[in-house]
């Protein structure tokens, strides 16, 4: 319960905020690296803050992009069996020792979700948002993959197996948006907020509430 009062009271301003995810185990001269970081400071420059897992690869990336622009950038650190390094691209840090309490937080605070190539913890916070976003447990908002290379067979398999298997409809995957560019990535937050602002309804501030 202590994690979840102090996230939400420290997190309670950082608005809006793009959660960004991927591989903790990019290195600093990766493509995916340099890739994650530059979208992170052009998100930081248009006005969102910028929250990370806290560690490195592109946890760093993002966090490091961010810290750099005008926005903050927002680490949610995890205790783990083998402790987790905080990187120091920070102004906001958070440590948690539940996921459950600090996946709330990535979901509660976020306008978007931009999600680079990754492992299981990826998949896991991107099955996560998905799932949330389809039943309608949060408001719905961009969910950007960055790399066709690396998503596309992933897409392809949903439509082959998910929807022809009649497991998901049809529209679901328009949930998930494709770029390959940082500023593709940028553009299509500004692109479905264009006309409502990016503010949560009166609906939707109810849906966070009981998230």
């Amino acid at each position: 319960m202590s994690e979840f009062v102090d996230g939400t009271e420290r997190l309670a301003g950082v608005r809006p905020a793009v959660s960004m995810f991927g591989s903790s185990r990019a290195a600093a001269d990766s493509q995916v690296y340099a890739l994650a970081e530059r979208t992170a400071r052009l998100l930081s420059d248009a006005g969102f803050a910028v929250i990370s897992g806290g560690g490195p690869g592109v946890m760093e990336a993002a966090n490091k992009g961010a810290f750099y622009g005008r926005a903050p950038a927002v680490g949610l650190n995890i205790e783990l069996p083998r402790e987790q390094r905080a990187n120091p691209y920070q102004d906001i840090s958070l440590r948690f020792k539940h996921f459950f309490a600090r996946k709330v937080m990535f979901v509660k605070f976020a306008t978007a979700y931009v999600v680079l190539p990754g492992g299981f913890g990826t998949l896991d916070e991107l099955f996560e948002a998905l799932t949330l976003v389809q039943t309608r447990k949060t408001r719905r908002m961009p969910i950007i993959l960055m790399q066709r290379a690396f998503w596309g067979g992933l897409l392809e398999w949903f439509r082959e197996r998910l929807i022809s298997g009649g497991t998901i409809d049809a529209h679901d995957v328009d949930l998930l948006q494709v770029v390959e560019e940082p500023q593709q990535a940028v553009d299509a937050i500004f692109a479905f907020y264009d006309k409502r602002g990016f503010e949560p309804s009166p609906a939707e501030r109810e849906i966070l509430l009981n998230l």
